[in-house]
Parts: structure tokens; C-alpha cells; sequence
């Protein structure tokens, strides 16, 4: 491969051959992204027009924390290929304080959970030592696991959709996954790294076909708005502040496993302390800027490193032109409205393989750390009660909202609480060689 190859971090890449691929990497999680904040929106009662602000911030927060993954600002960023967006982790806690103290005391939080968190990450010394590459594959394995029902659900229509598992929604799924399994198996060069792209269009152009893209919103949408700040005057109260610090510790984790994910998967190499520490660093950073644009914190998104590790396209700048179509979506809102328009069914159907991926890549990393007595209580416990507690997560009813917050549904949380004490628990002397 020639140095300017998109396989290379820091290959030269014209423009017109990189948008595709930014773009590719663009509708793998532009849904997910919007999706807390309509969430929130919808249940706090937050007007249409403020609504479409926050939606609008939302686009251009992940265009920036990406931006900062891939060209870091002093220790902070990674110059890893990860995309970054609004993070779901939060949203149950931030529902609670949204609803009961306001969407002020909730920005609050957010503004100072981040820094807390970008704290954290610049000083990997302290506590890296706690995640060896063992703890770090279960964790992997559980988000690759965690991730299998978002797919299945967006492959059947979406939670809630009324058409949820129809027969129009399993042939979409099932076109858009047959043709990205085709285009990855018999396509050659670029093509085969657009798999996922070429499966969306022609699943999409299915869809149009099927009558099944609603293009109403179209003609409401403006054609240029400006990022609205602060749409909420920021307020600090330490209840809430202490709540939201808990949630953005196991945010934390999902971006330290998906940094390692992607170094295991997409460049075929082990995790750096730095590179660990930078990433929770613009995690958290970016997140108390995403508080005073009105928007929940932001976290690594597990699809897009999937993404990566199937196609192997890990170049920094290709990755760049996605975050600014991301930042343009949100400058230019009819953008981001013709991204909407694409059913779940499409993007369920581009997602399942992606998704797999991240699981080989979890077992890929276990192999690497050995299969020691040791080793395979960690990985086995941590797995076995994190996956099958949280999938009963009204076990957790006993315990006090912010154990039940943090925990009863958060599986990868579940799953790095026990690998860490796990590993500093049991006997380093009775690890058996492989």
C-alpha cells in the first residue's frame, strides 16, 4: 500500500475520495446521535423551536469532539480515528434531574461532570494500571454485546415503530445486510471498504421504492442557523453534580474500551497508556462544552469502530471530513433533515455486521492476554453478571436511584466494576501459563 493509502493514519488522501468515506462513517451513527436529545426534548416538554436548536448543537458537538479525537489540542485527543457523539449512558439520570430541577441544573452538572472527567484523563499514570489488557477485552466484549439488540431493534423498525418487525422492515433489513456482505466479499479496493455505504443506499432506494421514507420534514427545514450557546442559564447544585460525575466514571469506560477496540481491531495493536488517557481527556473536555450549547455529554461511538475494524479505513483526515459534515449538518439543518429520512430498518440492517465485529474483536484481545485460570475467572464472572444481571435489571430495585441509574441497565458498567476488582483481587501467583 502507497503511504497516501486511507489505511494509513496519516496518509494523504484527496478530498473526493475521502468524503465517502467520512460520510459512510457519518450515517453509521447520525441517528444515534440526535436520538438522547429528542428523547429528553420530548419528555421534559421543550419547545419544537428550541428542539431544533438542541438538535442542531447536538450535530455540530460530535463534529468538534471528533475533530479534537483526530488532531488533539495539547493532551487532549487521541490522534485515534474515533467518532465521538451524544452519549446515551446519561440519558435515563438526565430525564430524572431535567424533569425535577430543570434543564439548568442538569447543564450544570454536565459543564462540571466533564471537567472532572477531562481531569481524569490527563493523568493516565494514576489509574491506567488498573485496566491490564485482560480487563480491557472483557470490557470490549461487553460492548460489542451491548450492542447486538440496538441492531435487531433497528433492523425490525426501531423500539416503539409502529411497523415494529413488519415483513416491509425485514426485506429492507435484509437487502441493506445482504448487499454489505456481498460488497465486502466480492468487491475489490475502495468499494469493499464502502461496504456499509453502498449497502445504505441501496437499501435506502429500497426504501423510497416501498414508500417507506417520510420527506415531510423537508420543507420545514431552513437552509443555514447558527449554533445556538447557552439556551440554558448553567445552575450548580452538588446532588446532581455528584450523580452525573458517577455516570461519566462508567462513560469513561465505554470510551477506554472503544479505544482499545479499535487499536486491537482496526490497527492490529495494543492500546497505549497515552493514548487511553487522551481519549477520556477530550471525552470529558468536550462534554462540559457540549453543557453550554444545551446538549448532554458526548462519548466514543461503538458503531463507528466497528466500522473501522471491518473496513480497516482508519486515515485521520478521511475520518476529518465526516466530523465536518457533521459540523455542516448542524450549520446547514436541511442537511441533518435528509439524514433523518433514513428508515431504522436501513441503518439495523448496515449496523449487524458492524457490530460483530467489535465482539471478534473483544475475542481477539482475550486471546492475546491467555487463557489462564486467572484470566478466565475475570473475563467469565465479569461477563456472566454484568450480561445476565443488567438483562434482568429489576434485581437492582433494592438499591438506592443512583446504583440502579448507573448500573441496573448499563451492562459494560456492570461488566468493568467487577473485571478491575476482580484483577486486583485474585492471586497473581496462581495465574496458570497458557
Amino acid at each position: 500500500m502507497e503511504k497516501s493509502s486511507i489505511y494509513f493514519l496519516d496518509g494523504r488522501v484527496p478530498v473526493l475520495q475521502a468524503v465517502p468515506f467520512g460520510l459512510q462513517h457519518v450515517l453509521a451513527m447520525f441517528v444515534s446521535n440526535i436520538t438522547p436529545i429528542i428523547i429528553l426534548a420530548n419528555v421534559v416538554k421543550i419547545d419544537a423551536m428550541t428542539s431544533a436548536a438542541l438538535i442542531q448543537n447536538c450535530m455540530i458537538i460530535a463534529g468538534i469532539g471528533t475533530l479534537v479525537q483526530l488532531y488533539p489540542i495539547w493532551r487532549i485527543g487521541s490522534r485515534l480515528p474515533i467518532v465521538m457523539g451524544i452519549s446515551f449512558t446519561f440519558l435515563s439520570l438526565a430525564i430524572a434531574i431535567a424533569s425535577t430541577q430543570g434543564m439548568g441544573t442538569l447543564m450544570g452538572a454536565v459543564i462540571i461532570g466533564g471537567l472532572v472527567e477531562g481531569v481524569l484523563g490527563l493523568y493516565p499514570n494514576q489509574w491506567t494500571k488498573l485496566i491490564p489488557h485482560v480487563v480491557a477485552a472483557t470490557v470490549v466484549t461487553a460492548i460489542g454485546f451491548s450492542l447486538l439488540p440496538i441492531g435487531a431493534n433497528s433492523f425490525a423498525g426501531g423500539q416503539g415503530a409502529a411497523d415494529f418487525g413488519s415483513a416491509a422492515n425485514w426485506i429492507v433489513g435484509s437487502v441493506t445486510l445482504l448487499t454489505c456482505l456481498l460488497t465486502q466479499v466480492f468487491a475489490k479496493g475502495f468499494l469493499r471498504s464502502l461496504s456499509v455505504l453502498v449497502g445504505l443506499i441501496v437499501g435506502y432506494i429500497l426504501a423510497v421504492c416501498m414508500g417507506m421514507v417520510d420527506f415531510s420534514t423537508l420543507s420545514q427545514a431552513k437552509i443555514i442557523a447558527l449554533p445556538t450557546f447557552m439556551p440554558f442559564t448553567p445552575e450548580f447544585h452538588l446532588d446532581a453534580i455528584l450523580a452525573i460525575i458517577c455516570v461519566f466514571l462508567v462513560s469513561a469506560t465505554e470510551t477506554i474500551g472503544d479505544t482499545s477496540a479499535l487499536c486491537s481491531g482496526a490497527l492490529g495493536r495494543n492500546v497505549h497508556k497515552r493514548e487511553m488517557g487522551a481519549s477520556v481527556a477530550c471525552d470529558g473536555f468536550v462534554s462540559s462544552i457540549a453543557g453550554l450549547f444545551g446538549c448532554t455529554p458526548i462519548t466514543s461511538f461503538s458503531q463507528n469502530v466497528g466500522l473501522a475494524a471491518m473496513s480497516k479505513v482508519v486515515n485521520r483526515f478521511t475520518i476529518a471530513t465526516g466530523a465536518v459534515i457533521m459540523i455542516l449538518g448542524g450549520l446547514f439543518p436541511a442537511v441533518g433533515a435528509v439524514l433523518t429520512t433514513i428508515p431504522q430498518a436501513v441503518l439495523g440492517g448496515c449496523t449487524i455486521m458492524m457490530f460483530g465485529s467489535i465482539l471478534f474483536a473483544g475475542f481477539g484481545m482475550m486471546a492475546k492476554s491467555g487463557f489462564s485460570q486467572r484470566n478466565m475467572i475475570i473475563v467469565s464472572l465479569s461477563l456472566s453478571i454484568g450480561l445476565g444481571f443488567t438483562s434482568a435489571s429489576q434485581m437492582f430495585a433494592i438499591f438506592p436511584q443512583i446504583i440502579q441509574t448507573v448500573f441496573a441497565e448499563n451492562c459494560v458498567a456492570v461488566v468493568f466494576l467487577l473485571a478491575v476488582l476482580l484483577n486486583l483481587i485474585l492471586p497473581k501467583e496462581k495465574e496458570e501459563k497458557a
